[in-house]
C-alpha cells in the first residue's frame, strides 16, 4: 500500500474507533433519557463503526502490531511516557483551571498507567511470563493487578466488587 493511502487508512481507523466509543456514550445517554429506540440505533451504528475500525486496522496491522517482544516493549514505553509526561501536564492544567473532576480522572489514569507499566516491565524480565492465569481490572479507574483482587482499589478506593476478571 502506498504511503498516503496507508496514512489515510490509519487515520480512518482512529476516527472509526473514536466513533465507536462516542456512539456507545450516546446510547447510554438515550437510555438515561428513556429513549430506547435511539439507544438501540446508536448501539447498532457503534457496532458498524467497530467493524469499520477493525477492517481498517487489518489493512495497516503491520504498522501497529509487531512481534510480541516489540509490542511488549512498545506498550511499556507508552505507559511509562504517558504516566510520567502527559498526565502530569493534564493534571496541572485541570487544577489551574479549577476542573476538579478532570484532575481526579487524570490522576487516577496516571496512577493506573504507572501500574500498567510495572506489569509490562515485569513481563519483559520474565517475572510473570506464563505464570499469570488472570488479571483483575478496576472498572472505575482502570487499575490492573495479577494478584488477588484487593478489598479496595489502591488507585481510586473502589470496592472489590468493582473489579472485572480478565482470563
Amino acid at each position: 500500500m502506498k504511503e498516503r493511502t496507508r496514512e489515510n487508512v490509519y487515520t480512518a481507523f482512529i476516527g472509526e474507533a473514536k466513533a465507536y466509543f462516542r456512539l456507545l456514550a450516546y446510547a447510554e445517554k438515550a437510555e438515561e433519557e428513556g429513549i430506547p429506540q435511539m439507544a438501540l440505533l446508536f448501539r447498532a451504528i457503534a457496532e458498524a463503526e467497530r467493524i469499520h475500525a477493525t477492517r481498517h486496522m487489518n489493512l495497516v496491522k503491520d504498522l501497529i502490531v509487531k512481534d510480541t517482544d516489540t509490542n511488549l516493549m512498545d506498550s511499556f514505553k507508552r505507559e511509562q511516557s504517558i504516566s510520567e509526561n502527559e498526565y502530569p501536564d493534564f493534571i496541572k492544567t485541570a487544577e489551574e483551571e479549577g476542573e476538579k473532576a478532570a484532575a481526579v480522572t487524570f490522576t487516577h489514569a496516571r496512577d493506573a498507567e504507572t501500574y500498567h507499566a510495572k506489569l509490562y516491565e515485569r513481563a519483559i524480565y520474565d517475572v510473570i511470563k506464563d505464570t499469570t492465569k488472570a488479571y483483575h481490572v478496576c472498572q472505575v479507574c482502570g487499575y490492573v493487578t495479577s494478584k488477588k483482587i484487593p478489598e479496595k482499589c489502591p488507585v481510586c478506593g473502589a470496592p472489590k466488587e468493582q473489579f472485572k476478571t480478565v482470563e
